[in-house]
């Protein structure tokens, strides 16, 4: 058998084609993903060069740059959700950039899949926001306080940052620096800073003192965070130099006080334990002052006191105060049952089985001293 042993001719390598020209087309997959706003970094994941993102925000162009470095897909106006990501995208840029996936060989980075931000939550990263989040008034808008203004309605989106982050505010993106950055909570797709974080940089920010009340009330009376963690984020922010915010945040302790009450009588009922006397002082026959509690067991010599302190300069005395009058009460042979606002917001029924193991091991101890009840 005869073998051709010719060797063969090599295939001429194509000729590699020229870039496709930039065109609607291409960017389909951007216009259709559900949500519409990019960073530059974005972009350039998806093969969109930076002059290639800019031709397409010429005037009566498909796209419009909203904030350095961000682009909306689209040239109507900016929803409230759009806006929120746009300027977490904005605050996240500088370490956005730095993580890049280096390129070789001209190899573009793989492009992110469906969503914009889909691929940055599947890694499990921080990225793009790195770290940023959205507080003061646009956070309490997102955690559902209704005397917070709609978001469209704001000039400005606050977004918490690293202090050492090196960007400066601009538009409607306002940097708040902090040193320490709070655990956010995710509310609609984004980072949100927490009640009490979001509270105090809204408060900052305004010198309406019943904006602030009304803000502060619905922060408690809602349900939202107990006065003690706004007292203290006030503090670290130095805002209680300020007279209006100091007259919303007694109100805001009265409040807090007002319904730490509610909740401890609706555990007494709720739970059926026997009825105290309610918000009573006790003294000695003859003697001194004892103190006031909450609730009185007199029969079980079982007290209830309501630790409704706020963290503020004098409050290693207040709580020495505390201290000296349970440990009085104690040796007179009263128990004192000490709750917080949260443990009866957050454990109601735990709470309740404390108080009722107390007024059942009143039987196995001495009697106590007699004490006079009068109302407080």
């Amino acid at each position: 058998m005869n073998h051709d042993t010719t060797p063969a001719t090599p295939a001429t390598p194509a000729t590699p084609a020229a870039p496709a020209p930039l065109s609607p087309r291409p960017l389909g997959h951007l216009v259709d993903s559900q949500r519409r706003v990019m960073s530059a970094a974005q972009l350039r994941a998806h093969g969109v060069t930076a002059a290639a993102a800019q031709g397409q925000c010429r005037p009566g162009g498909p796209w419009q740059r909203v904030l350095p470095g961000v682009f909306l897909l689209h040239p109507g106006p900016a929803t409230g959700e759009e806006r929120l990501h746009a300027v977490l995208l904005y605050a996240g840029r500088a370490q956005e950039n730095r993580a890049q996936p280096h390129r070789t060989g001209g190899v573009p980075a793989q492009p992110l899949a469906g969503d914009a931000h889909a691929g940055d939550a599947r890694a499990g990263t921080a990225l793009p926001y790195a770290e940023a989040m959205v507080t003061g008034l646009a956070a309490l808008a997102l955690h559902g306080f209704v005397s917070a203004p709609p978001l469209l309605s704001l000039d400005h989106v606050d977004v918490l940052v690293p202090r050492t982050r090196r960007l400066r505010s601009t538009d409607f993106a306002r940097l708040v620096r902090t040193a320490a950055m709070p655990v956010p909570v995710q509310l609609t797709g984004v980072p949100v800073a927490p009640v009490p974080r979001a509270l105090a940089d809204a408060i900052g920010q305004l010198s309406d003192a019943s904006a602030v009340r009304r803000l502060l009330t619905e922060a408690v009376r809602g349900g939202h965070c107990e006065p003690a963690s706004v007292v203290r984020e006030l503090t670290q922010a130095r805002l209680l130099t300020r007279p209006h915010v100091v007259d919303a945040v007694d109100s805001l302790l009265a409040e807090g006080r007002a319904v730490a009450e509610d909740r401890l009588y609706r555990m007494v009922v709720g739970y059926g334990l026997p009825d105290p006397l309610w918000n009573v002082d006790l003294r000695l026959p003859g003697g001194p002052h004892l103190g006031g509690v909450d609730a009185y067991w007199p029969e079980h010599a079982v007290a209830v006191e309501l630790d409704t302190r706020a963290p503020r300069q004098d409050e290693d005395a207040l709580w020495s105060e505390y201290a000296r009058k349970r440990e009085y009460l104690e040796r007179l042979g009263i128990t004192v049952v000490h709750l917080t606002p949260r443990k009866l917001r957050d454990a109601l029924e735990q709470q309740a089985a404390v108080v009722r193991t107390a007024l059942m091991a009143a039987d196995d101890r001495d009697p106590a001293a007699y004490v006079v009840v009068l109302p407080r």
